[in-house]
C-alpha cells in the first residue's frame, strides 16, 4: 500500500480507493474544503475528461503535511477555504506556477497570485445577519457594529476562527492597527454571549433572540434555506436577513476559496487540466449554484438565491493583502480577549 492509500486511509476517505493514487489519469488533492463541496465539480470533470480524482481532506495542517513530505508528497493540487493557507504554502515554496492564459483571463487579477502560484475560484461576503423583527437597519457598517447601538445584540464564532482573522486582517489593512483594536475592543463589549460555534450558530442564535446581529459569511444562508435534510435551519435563515456592511473606510470583506498546483505534483498535466476546467464558466456556475457562493468570474451570475440578497461591490483589495496582517489579527484578537 502506497503512501497516498495510507493517507486516504486516514482522513476518512476510504471511499476512493479504488485506482492507485499514481496511476495515468489520476490527479490528488489535498483539500481544505470538505469533499461534499467540490464532488459536484470533480464528478462534472471526471465526466468530461475520464481523468479521476483523489481528495485527502483536513480542516488543518495540510501545509505542513506538504512540507514534511516534500519531493515525495503524492498530491497534484491543494484547495483552501481561504486565501492565507494558499499563500502561506506559496511562500514555503510549496507551489509551482501555472502559465495558462485562459486560467489568467478567467479570474481577475485581485483574486490571484501576482506570479500565478495561486488562484481563486469562489468568493464569498462575510456579512451582518440581522433579525427581521428586532433590527430596522437598512444600512450598517462593521464600526457601527462596535458602537453603543449594539451593545449586548452581537454574536459571531470565535475570533481566532480564520473566517473572522481575515475580517480583522481586512480592517487592519483599510484602517490601521489602532483603529482595529479599538474596534474589536468595542466588538467585544457589544457581544450577547461567548464567541462559539460555526455561522449556521450565529443564526441560530438570531433566531433564538440570544442576539440581534451576527456576523457570518453569505453562503450559509443558502445553506440553511435549502437544507431539507435538517429543516430546522431554514427556521435559523426564515429569522435573519442579509446586510452587506459598508463604510468609506470598510467596504464589504471578502474571501475566497482556491487552488494551487503543487511543486511536487506526479501528475502535472492532469492537474493543470483540472485548474483549468475549475477556472471555466462550467464549473464557475456549478459553485454557484451548489455551493451559494459568488463566482471569481465575473461573466458567470450568481445563483437566484444568492442574487435575491441584493447588490453590492465587493473590496477590490487584492486578497493577498489579508495574509499579510493575519498574524497581527490573531495577535490582536487575543490582546483585547475577545474569545475570552
Amino acid at each position: 500500500m502506497n503512501l497516498f492509500h495510507r493517507l486516504l486511509l486516514i482522513t476518512a476517505t476510504a471511499a476512493n480507493l479504488a485506482m492507485p493514487a499514481q496511476a495515468e489519469g489520476v490527479v490528488n488533492i489535498y483539500s481544505y474544503r470538505q469533499p461534499a463541496l467540490v464532488e459536484p465539480l470533480l464528478a462534472a470533470f471526471t465526466k468530461q475528461t475520464g481523468i479521476e480524482t483523489r481528495i485527502v481532506f483536513a480542516e488543518a495542517g495540510l501545509v505542513e503535511r506538504l512540507a514534511q513530505e516534500g519531493a515525495n508528497s503524492p498530491a497534484d493540487l491543494m484547495l483552501s477555504v481561504d486565501v492565507s493557507r494558499l499563500v502561506e504554502a506559496a511562500e514555503q515554496g510549496l507551489a509551482q506556477p501555472v502559465e495558462d492564459a485562459g486560467i489568467a483571463a478567467a479570474i481577475p487579477a485581485n483574486l490571484r497570485d501576482t506570479q500565478n502560484r495561486w488562484f481563486g475560484l469562489s468568493m464569498r461576503a462575510r456579512v451582518a445577519y440581522v433579525s427581521k423583527e428586532r433590527v430596522k437597519n437598512e444600512t450598517l457598517s462593521y464600526e457601527e457594529l462596535a458602537s453603543p447601538e449594539f451593545k449586548g445584540r452581537v454574536c459571531l464564532r470565535p475570533g481566532q476562527h480564520v473566517y473572522n482573522l481575515g475580517l480583522i486582517s481586512a480592517m487592519i489593512a483599510h484602517r490601521g492597527e489602532a483603529a482595529t483594536k479599538e474596534w474589536l475592543t468595542g466588538l467585544k463589549a457589544n457581544l450577547a454571549i461567548k464567541p462559539a460555534g460555526n455561522d449556521r450558530a450565529q443564526a441560530k442564535s438570531v433566531f433564538a433572540g440570544e442576539c440581534d446581529v451576527a456576523i457570518a459569511n453569505t453562503y450559509y444562508m443558502g445553506k440553511m434555506m435549502t437544507n431539507t435534510e435538517e429543516p430546522e435551519q431554514q427556521k435559523w435563515a426564515e429569522a435573519v436577513r442579509i446586510v452587506f456592511p459598508s463604510s468609506m473606510e470598510m467596504p464589504p470583506h471578502v474571501n475566497i476559496s482556491g487552488m494551487l498546483l503543487t511543486k511536487s505534483s506526479p501528475n502535472k498535466d492532469e492537474a493543470v487540466k483540472l485548474m483549468r476546467f475549475l477556472a471555466s464558466p462550467e464549473a464557475q456556475q456549478i459553485y454557484a449554484e451548489a455551493n451559494f457562493e459568488y463566482p471569481v468570474s465575473p461573466n458567470v451570475k450568481p445563483s437566484a438565491i444568492v442574487a435575491a440578497w441584493g447588490a453590492w461591490t465587493p473590496d477590490p483589495m487584492p486578497v493577498a493583502d489579508l495574509a499579510k496582517h493575519m498574524k497581527r489579527a490573531s495577535e490582536l484578537v487575543d490582546e483585547v480577549g475577545f474569545d475570552d
